[in-house]
């Protein structure tokens, strides 16, 4: 009788195991082949990852993690709709991500959608509201929206609050430039080559401002400075016509004055 119950026994605990593996063994299965799929992303082996993204949803399609990876994959590979589609899956999954959030904004942009960008970043800002990034990013959505006057104040608190972030510096003076407001603009030029001398495009921006103020001869010093770092830059050529107007009127200047 022992016997015979011990056999029963054991073939009831194969069953059961037997049963309990199939789970199991997709979750293993599952977490293998996203586990690939990271490894691959840390590598920028984007389109390999991908496919393990994929093998891995075909098991677990409720996992924000994978859509996520999946969409930072698809990003990186400039399919922005389909980046789009699995960052949106992954929100609808995990609304306190803000990883999540941050890319489905910048994909928006990207996109230009700037509309549903601003909702991903709120959002975002939301989850973390220190975060200068989701900040900034909400700053350039409601640029793209023509909403000029929310984007200045944006920036304007993003210097308040996080003195050292210099892109906002340079995204509210574009804007200042734009509605023809020179002097607060070159104020803010000037800060950024405080924060940052290496930026030294920032040299144009501000001899560009003096020139449109009429202050020639110190629009003529930073032009120098610019073509000094800057000798292949883009607005090269404006600049050295620039400087030749100005050395040519100088020139007229004091030859008139010599004959007086």
């Amino acid at each position: 009788m022992d016997l015979y119950k011990e056999g029963r026994d054991l073939r009831e605990s194969q069953q059961q195991t037997k049963y309990m593996s199939v789970p199991i063994l997709r979750h293993i299965k599952k977490e293998k082949f996203k586990n690939v799929a990271d490894e691959l992303r840390t590598k920028c082996s984007y389109r390999q990852a991908i496919g393990a993204y994929l093998n891995s949803l075909l098991i677990d399609r409720n996992n924000p993690e994978t859509y996520f990876g999946l969409g930072i994959c698809y990003k990186n590979l400039g399919n922005i709709s389909k980046a789009i589609s699995a960052f949106e899956k992954a929100a609808l999954l995990d609304k306190n991500n803000f990883d999540v959030f941050y890319e489905l904004g910048l994909c928006h942009l990207s996109d230009q959608t700037p509309c549903k960008a601003i909702k991903c970043f709120i959002h975002a800002i939301e989850i973390d509201p220190e975060n200068a990034d989701a900040i900034y990013n909400l700053g350039l959505a409601h640029e793209q929206c023509d909403e000029q006057d929310m984007a200045l104040m944006i920036y304007q608190k993003l210097i308040e609050n996080t003195p050292n972030y210099v892109q906002a510096y340079i995204r509210k003076s574009s804007i200042l430039m734009k509605m023809e407001m020179y002097k607060s603009a070159l104020e803010l030029y000037k800060q950024v080559i405080k924060i940052n001398p290496k930026l030294t495009k920032t040299f144009f921006e501000i001899g560009l401002c003096l020139d449109k103020l009429g202050r020639q001869k110190e629009a003529r010093r930073y032009y120098h400075k610019f073509l000094e770092n800057k000798p292949e830059d883009e607005n090269a050529n404006y600049v050295m016509k620039r400087v030749e107007i100005f050395r040519r009127k100088a020139s007229e200047k004091n030859f008139a004055l010599s004959l007086v």
